[in-house]
């Protein structure tokens, strides 16, 4: 192949870096080429620009200067300086060091480039920001992933319609509507993040979720409080117009409640509260770009938080203590007291909570003003977990069933081998999560063995297999009449 079409290839498949802030040509812009093929972008020239105590030309005025050209400063042939040549000049006071001179810089890469990503095509999404459809409509959406949470499913469509019809009305609009950020409470594993991802999947719209934790005020060790919007930007590929209309999830968020009993500074509570109130409320801030952490080697972008839509999520643990005391406030003496146990043993307990339960938590008033969406996701138990095994779309099940497909093998369960698993997941009190971890325990055995056999065709588990007095049924294929026949495999044996 010519010299020159493969230069063109690489042309298309490469960019150029930074030899500075290591940034590529697609986030930096455009590149100086100065001597032994470095490349140095506009930002960093000019910084150095700036040490030197400028020379008064700018970096784009240095690219396309007539008079300069590469490489500076070099010693010139004597045929060059006879007459009707002009001697080459390069920029004023400026010398270009020989970097491969040094010791230090002897391994300077001839070819200083990266791959570009290639672009990935996306898929048409399901909505249109333009034409948002009825929350009914998201709702039946939402039913095909999220099992159950029909009060919470409800709760988000709405606020979701009702946030994206104001931003695509905002010019027609004879009266201006506030946006409506939510607040989320439910115990761990019952699906509040994972139905904030399925939400952001079928509106296409940028997501980025975040935790609380790492949150500290201004000045101190940790993440700012601008850091949760530097995490949308990216998620939006550096776009500021479609960032300004993303949703951001802050997960944890009960992790800043004030602390209680403390004589240090709350620099990870109640500040951060505090400092997130413009945030949520409606506020220009300045961004880095492509990075986590300002300081002066990355370029800052300012975002509009006002039609970015917030949902804040927390387990919060304890709760259920503060909404028993303010329940059993009433009457705790006499006849028709009630009894101090009376809400021991309701799992749904955080579905009573109430503004004034969240600001005894440890919420300040101003924080939660801005949330005015409150609403608290159920507790799982055993039918919602083996419904969570069978029907959404990716469930658990179908996706082990299609793990054993690749081996040509077919693995079904019974219906009280799952409502055992369901079981055991319970026990582990960490809801949903614990579905896979009992599955994966149980199908170890078998998804090791069962390629070892091609004649095995079909597995099924047994409640007795889960309950260590049986093991699971075995169809061997039988090739001759293209029929399974049964086996059982004993207790203790191997698959």
């Amino acid at each position: 192949m010519d010299k020159d079409k493969v230069n063109e290839v690489d042309d298309k498949e490469y960019e150029d870096v930074c030899y500075i802030c290591r940034r590529p040509e697609s986030k930096a812009g455009r590149m100086l080429r100065i001597p032994q093929n470095i490349c140095i972008c506009v930002d960093c020239m000019q910084r150095t620009f700036d040490t030197m105590g400028g020379a008064g030309m700018s970096p784009q005025e240095f690219m396309f200067d007539p008079s300069f050209s590469m490489p500076p400063n070099l010693p010139l042939n004597e045929e060059e300086e006879g007459e009707g040549k002009k001697k080459k000049s390069g920029l004023p006071n400026i010398r270009f060091m020989n970097l491969g001179d040094f010791t230090g810089f002897g391994d300077i890469p001839q070819s200083q480039r990266v791959k570009k990503n290639k672009s990935k095509k996306k898929e048409k999404p399901v909505f249109d920001i333009k034409n948002i459809p009825a929350p009914h409509k998201i709702k039946e959406q939402l039913d095909q992933y999220v099992v159950g949470q029909e009060q919470a499913k409800k709760v988000m469509s709405v606020a979701v319609y009702n946030h994206y019809k104001r931003i695509t009305r905002k010019e027609e609009q004879k009266v201006e509507l506030e946006k409506s950020n939510m607040l989320m409470l439910g115990p761990t594993g019952c699906g509040k993040t994972y139905l904030v991802k399925t939400l952001a999947r079928l509106l296409d719209v940028p997501l980025a979720i975040t935790d609380a934790t790492s949150l500290t005020e201004a000045g101190y060790i940790g993440d700012d409080i601008e850091s949760v919007v530097s995490k949308l930007l990216a998620a939006a590929d550096n776009d500021v117009k479609r960032a300004e209309h993303g949703i951001i999830f802050v997960d944890e968020i009960d992790k800043i409640a004030k602390k209680k009993n403390t004589n240090q500074r709350d620099v990870s509570g109640e500040s951060v509260q505090q400092g997130m109130l413009k945030l949520l409320e409606g506020a220009e801030v300045e961004v880095p770009v492509g990075a986590s952490s300002k300081n002066a080697m990355v370029p800052m972008v300012t975002i509009n938080t006002k039609d970015i839509l917030f949902i804040c999520g927390g387990a919060f643990p304890d709760m259920e203590n503060v909404i028993k005391e303010r329940l059993n406030k009433a009457s705790s003496m006499g006849f028709l007291a009630d009894l101090k146990d009376k809400y021991d043993n309701d799992k749904n307990l955080l579905q009573k909570v109430t503004v004034e339960d969240v600001r005894n938590f440890g919420m300040i008033p101003e924080f939660i003003g801005r949330l005015p969406v409150l609403f608290a996701l159920e507790a799982l138990d055993e039918d919602m977990m083996v419904r969570i095994l069978k029907e959404p779309k990716n469930a658990i099940i179908a996706q082990y069933q299609e793990l054993l497909a690749m081996d040509a093998v077919k693995l079904t369960f019974t219906d009280e081998a799952l409502h055992e698993i369901a079981r055991k997941a319970m026990d582990k009190k960490v809801g949903a999560r614990a579905l896979r971890a009992v599955i994966e325990e149980y199908m170890l055995d078998i998804m090791y063995e069962t390629p070892k056999d091609d004649n095995i065709g079909e597995v099924v588990i047994t409640k007795e297999y889960l309950d260590h007095t049986g093991g699971p049924i075995i169809k061997m294929r039988d090739f001759s009449s293209n029929l399974l026949t049964d086996t059982k495999a004993a207790a203790g044996d191997d698959v």
